[in-house]
């Protein structure tokens, strides 16, 4: 059984593990390359683009990929789309694996949004002191709301910044409640600004607002093409392991 895994995410890291175990299964990790140094992962691992659907769909018929495995970043859309597309042109299965979005609970102080240059704007006229967690290849749309104060995370470092009032913390999560509670307090956060890109591995940002009482601009996911939706890499296991055993079984295997 040969699987080609779309990550960079936790969930597609877990996948590999698991697959990295199972001696009736070939597997690659497919990387768009934006961070730098991404972690050591237990499956071979390609880094690189395919040239639009077109591309990917004649790699996953060169390589006879059986399961196409889309667990890439919930706003990775073109990633995503062309997934889809390729995944149907040659007829290849395809299942997301994506984690199941923040929903507000009590206490919470959301200001929903569907995309960065909202966000901007989302947090107002008054100069205010935020923590801008929404990654680096978006900061350009802040562009247009100079007169806050930023203290911005991101795994690697901007190739360019032009805010007045910024400054660039590098980190890799997971980060807990506690850690984030202090930073927010030690930095005098009075905003959050983030992607709700869901899994407990960055949540722990919107506990610690939450506990603060302090007001999150939040960007809602876009909407996924149709298909087949996981949230648990165990469960995408099991039906790889399922069509296999059918599908063995016909051959004789």
């Amino acid at each position: 059984m040969r699987v080609l895994i779309l990550g960079g995410t936790t969930e597609a890291t877990q996948l590999c593990e698991l697959i990295a175990t199972r001696k009736n299964m070939s597997a690659m990790l497919s990387l768009a390359g934006r961070t730098t140094n991404p972690a050591p992962q237990p499956i071979p691992t390609r880094i690189g683009g395919y040239g639009g659907a077109e591309g990917l769909a004649q790699f996953l018929t060169q390589q006879k990929i059986n399961f196409l495995i889309d667990a890439s970043h919930p706003f990775a859309e073109r990633i995503s789309a062309n997934a889809a597309i390729a995944a149907g042109l040659a007829k290849t299965a395809l299942i997301v694996l994506t984690r199941a979005p923040w929903t507000q609970v009590e206490g919470d102080r959301w200001i929903e949004v569907g995309d960065l240059s909202a966000a901007a704007q989302a947090l107002g006229e008054t100069p205010r002191r935020v923590l801008l967690t929404s990654g680096r290849l978006g900061l350009g749309a802040f562009e247009d709301a100079p007169q806050h104060d930023y203290l911005i995370r991101t795994i690697d470092p901007p190739e360019s910044i032009n805010l007045p009032h910024a400054r660039i913390i590098l980190d890799r999560g997971p980060f807990s409640e506690s850690a984030e509670m202090r930073l927010m307090s030690d930095e005098k956060i009075e905003m959050l600004v983030t992607k709700n890109s869901g899994g407990s591995a960055t949540y722990g940002k919107i506990a610690a607002a939450r506990a603060l009482g302090l007001p999150v601009v939040i960007v809602r996911p876009p909407a996924r093409p149709d298909g087949l939706t996981l949230h648990d890499p165990q469960e995408v296991m099991r039906r790889i392991e399922a069509h296999y055993s059918v599908s063995g079984a016909d051959r004789g295997v």
